[in-house]
């Protein structure tokens, strides 16, 4: 379980890019998660469908509604690493 007290948060430059492309109310939605909201997260497995994505233990996923964002944590370090829109099915 990953608690987010004392963590470092950074926004690669894929992530930044993402959500520039995306569209007003997306754009809002995970601007404000990211930037205000992310912040006063106790632990990470709160998030909507939190998974880890491979067998390190460094890359994670997790849903904000229409949108799929990765994070890479390593040590104190969480990096927004993506955000696109989840596929259709």
């Amino acid at each position: 379980m990953h608690a987010l007290v004392g963590h470092d948060i950074r926004y690669e430059r894929s992530f930044l890019l993402d959500l520039k492309n995306l569209p007003p109310a997306g754009f809002d939605l995970v601007r404000q998660f990211a930037f205000q909201d992310f912040y006063d997260l106790i632990l990470l497995h709160d998030l909507s469908e939190f998974r880890q994505l491979d067998t390190s233990g460094m890359f994670y996923r997790f849903t904000i509604d229409h949108y799929l964002i990765s994070l890479e944590i390593a040590g104190r370090l969480v990096k927004f690493l993506r955000v696109l829109p989840k596929p259709q099915l």
